[in-house]
């Protein structure tokens, strides 16, 4: 496929929740994550971590365990959050679409290529700001992703599986689990984001004042704010 500039990645990359069953080439998963390890960290320490998850027996193993957590993860959510109960019935609409696509993303989850757990190797005690040398690895996964023609998307619902993950895979106790990425080429396409206005997001000088220099381009779409 022909190469995309770095800004036209970041204008359309999306989060894929449907994917083909074709296996990702080892050039392609290589040039992948050789992407992901580019990413900064704090004092340059890279404690990040990719396991990567695809046919061998451990593999399809961990992929049942973060099936059955993430299944039982929308559950939970969609329950919450009234995915469910009181949505929009129109299959048109796009809650409806987008309950349909995440209750497909769970269903089939071990039919995914490729997992990639994102984990941290602590170099220090627990603190709230230890995603920051983590998190980039993840976004550049999804950018490198992208510009190969495959999708992804950065989740967290491996919290029902963890203790039998660690287990299975060997990971101690002290590594954290980030992100459980999967892989894959979207059965849909990427293409232009829907977000909030720029201007709704960016203040200039003081919170909530005003940047009226901030432009969202010609060809922007919109989402709309939610509660």
């Amino acid at each position: 496929m022909s190469e995309i500039s770095a800004l036209d990645a970041l204008a359309t990359t999306r989060s894929i929740h449907r994917y083909r069953p074709d296996p990702i080439p080892d050039e392609d998963l290589s040039k992948i994550l050789w992407s992901a390890t580019r990413a900064p960290s704090g004092t340059n320490r890279q404690p990040f971590r990719f396991l990567v998850l695809r046919d061998g027996e451990r593999s399809r193993q961990a992929k049942a365990l973060l099936g059955s957590s993430f299944r039982k993860s929308w559950s939970v959510k969609a329950a919450d959050e009234g995915w469910r109960d009181g949505a929009d019935p129109d299959p048109n609409s796009r809650r409806f679409r987008t309950a349909e696509t995440m209750q497909r993303f769970v269903d089939r989850f071990e039919e995914i290529p490729v997992v990639v757990l994102v984990c941290m190797a602590r170099y220090r005690s627990s603190n709230p700001y230890e995603g920051a040398s983590v998190y980039p690895a993840c976004q550049n996964l999804l950018l490198a992703a992208r510009a190969l023609g495959y999708g992804s998307t950065i989740t967290v619902w491996h919290g029902f599986c963890e203790a039998e993950l660690r287990a299975l895979l060997g990971i101690p106790d002290s590594v954290l689990i980030a992100a459980t990425m999967p892989l894959g080429r979207p059965e849909g396409s990427h293409g232009p984001l829907r977000r909030l206005p720029v201007g709704e997001l960016v203040y200039d000088d003081a919170w909530e004042a005003s940047a009226s220099w901030v432009r969202d381009p010609p060809e922007s779409r919109f989402s709309r704010p939610r509660s």
